[in-house]
């Protein structure tokens, strides 16, 4: 019996063994991409953010504020909300008329704390801004070339910093009053509404918004939106567009009437029937002591209309008040 031939060929794969590999092969491919989209669900998106510091210059003191807010803008207005606060140490910038290369590097610190705050990669591109309010405005008027100087020792400091210098400069009273309207009004939602309230809200003519009253340390600002317009100070009225709808907006500001510098014309006066150099004072609790130089006093644009001839060139304050 003659033996069988044995070929090189392999025995060909049957239709069905194939059909059943690409079936499995696509399962498989199935259940790849299913894990992928389930991993992928449970991965928050990133999110597209933007940041900017602001520093508020205030007479007594300042403040660095971080806020973020997301790129997409609602109705041309950003939503923004502060993620970081840092109070400046020492005097306000306007305390360093003395010493004005001083008043940059106070800022330091802070900036260091907004470096922490944002991310590296997007610190070029963060904004930051300084606004002196009415103790640099005060500064301007006893002493131009202090107050020049000492935000020429901001700017320094601020350019130094990793981020985008958009500018440091002193606001005006009317600034000053409209921000702090809008920060009151943001606060309270009364311009970013939803739901029904969004509906009636796009029906007003006038939205309800709150006035603000703003006692600084050495101003006072009012602002609000007003019933009608006062022929006797059309210089006051701001205009604004947030969230689609616009506001006209009554704002001043009353220099020389903050919480500091009401007390300092307060001294003043009393000085005026005062002969001795100690002064008793029931504005100030009892173990007050404080000494001030009379000359130095009445540079001050909030008290120089007192001004006299004294005797004494130190000024003793006591405390005598019962609480």
């Amino acid at each position: 019996m003659d033996e069988p031939k044995v070929t090189g060929t392999k025995p060909k794969m049957s239709t069905t063994r194939k059909i059943l590999l690409i079936l499995g092969f696509l399962s498989t491919l199935a259940a790849i991409a299913l894990i992928t989209v389930a991993v992928t669900q449970n991965q928050p998106l990133p999110k597209n953010i933007k940041y900017g510091i602001v520093l508020d210059a205030g007479s007594s003191h300042t403040n660095l504020y971080v806020y973020e807010w997301p790129a997409e803008k609602e109705n041309d207005t950003g939503v923004v909300q502060q993620v970081e606060v840092c109070k400046v140490e020492g005097p306000g910038i306007s305390g360093y008329s003395q010493t004005t290369e001083k008043a940059g590097p106070s800022l330091v610190q802070c900036l260091r704390q907004a470096e922490g705050v944002i991310p590296l990669k997007q610190h070029q591109e963060t904004p930051v801004y300084l606004g002196a309010t009415a103790g640099m405005r005060l500064l301007r008027l006893e002493n131009k070339d202090a107050a020049e100087k000492v935000l020429s020792s901001v700017e320094k400091t601020l350019r130094s910093a990793p981020f985008n210098f958009q500018g440091a400069r002193i606001i005006s009273g009317q600034e000053e009053g409209a921000y702090g309207w809008i920060t009151i009004n943001y606060l309270l939602g009364n311009f970013k509404q939803s739901g029904w309230k969004k509906f009636l809200h796009s029906l007003k003519s006038v939205s309800e918004t709150s006035g603000a009253l703003d006692l600084g340390g050495a101003s006072t600002q009012i602002t609000f939106v007003p019933d009608e317009i006062s022929s006797e100070s059309p210089q006051n009225l701001l205009y604004f567009r947030l969230y689609g709808k616009d506001y006209r907006v009554y704002t001043h500001s009353f220099l020389c009437y903050g919480k500091d510098q009401a007390l300092q014309q307060k001294l003043a006066r009393d000085l005026q029937s005062t002969e001795n150099s100690s002064l008793f004072d029931p504005c100030f609790h009892q173990g007050y002591q404080r000494t001030i130089s009379v000359s130095n006093f009445f540079k001050n644009p909030c008290t120089s209309v007192e001004k006299k001839q004294f005797p004494f060139s130190q000024l003793h304050i006591e405390g005598e008040g019962e609480l």
